[in-house]
């Protein structure tokens, strides 16, 4: 499957995608927190790395300067990297980390 901006529009529409941005804040609350969490190993936090030195270095899948395309795969990179850092993640810490954020701590 063939991700393209405006397939990501289609599949999200107006309201995915305010929901999404109203979301981020939270999502960021996320990952710091896990960040900072002795309880989470290295290899997730190595993925993390990875995601930042991909998005700071000026190798790419796609290169930068092909306008759309070029910044799509860095997305898609940014987005597949944060999944599986979630994922790599224990479940138990990260509902713990999510239910905390919920009550608003």
């Amino acid at each position: 499957m063939r991700i393209t901006p405006g397939a990501l529009w289609k599949r999200l529409g107006l309201r995915g995608f305010i929901q999404l941005l109203a979301h981020l804040p939270s999502f960021a609350k996320l990952f710091s927190r896990l960040v900072k969490d002795p309880r989470v190993g290295l290899a997730p936090k190595l993925v993390l790395v990875a995601i930042l030195a991909y998005v700071i270095f000026p190798f790419d899948l796609v290169p930068d300067f092909i306008l759309g395309l070029g910044q799509v795969d860095d997305l898609l990179v940014i987005f597949l990297g944060l999944k599986l850092f979630l994922k790599l993640c224990p479940k138990e810490v990260v509902q713990n980390h999510v239910q905390a954020i919920a009550a608003g701590r």
